[in-house]
């Protein structure tokens, strides 16, 4: 059952939806354009805060199902910690475009939302206003908030498997984020901007 959730998580996880969206607008191949992610931040560049919202919406329901689904056959432990791992690593490496995918913000906040419930979201919502009420830059929000994970798997659930959790999706986020923070150290990383008009 374990394989077949992690499967299942990782096959969900990679698929490209900001991609398939983008292709279907007729705007090309979004790996292309901008940081070259899939995930909702750089979708708003090339079709509008309108779509990157409906991407981030999906890619946190992509990850956010599976996990789901995984907590009514597992008990919180090990074997839960990897499926909802799976996702971002889906989002981040998708097999379906030769592992060359997005940042797996989105991915991640629906893995947790999944394992623990409105609370988190409560928590990631709260520190988004605040972050953006000052700073404009997405990347840097992704990097901060992920930095934290550790600290907030563990106030949720005190175990090792949990620590595990956050620290490998801290690890994995800012992996992804490698060339947003070259950017960020040369002044160069773009700042978010808030346009619904397309």
């Amino acid at each position: 059952m374990f394989i077949l959730l992690f499967i299942l998580a990782y096959l969900l996880g990679s698929i490209p939806i900001g991609y398939l969206i983008v292709k279907q607008k007729g705007k090309g191949d979004i790996r292309k354009v901008g940081s070259g992610s899939i995930g909702g931040t750089n979708i708003a560049r090339v079709l509008g805060m309108k779509y990157g919202v409906l991407v981030m919406v999906l890619d946190i329901l992509k990850a956010y199902l599976p996990v789901l689904l995984a907590t009514k056959f597992l008990c919180f432990g090990w074997q839960l910690s990897f499926v909802a791992l799976a996702p971002v690593l889906g989002h981040i490496f998708p097999v379906f475009l030769k592992f060359k995918g997005g940042k797996g913000v989105s991915t991640m906040i629906g893995s947790l939302f999944a394992l623990f419930g409105w609370n988190f979201a409560l928590i990631v919502l709260l520190y988004a206003l605040l972050y953006f009420s000052v700073f404009k830059i997405s990347s840097l929000f992704s990097l901060t908030f992920s930095s934290t994970l550790p600290l907030i798997c563990y106030m949720f659930f005190p175990e090792k498997s949990s620590v595990f959790l956050g620290i490998f999706l801290l690890l994995l986020i800012w992996w992804a984020h490698r060339e947003n923070i070259s950017r960020i150290k040369s002044g160069e990383e773009a700042k978010k901007k808030t346009d619904f008009s397309k």
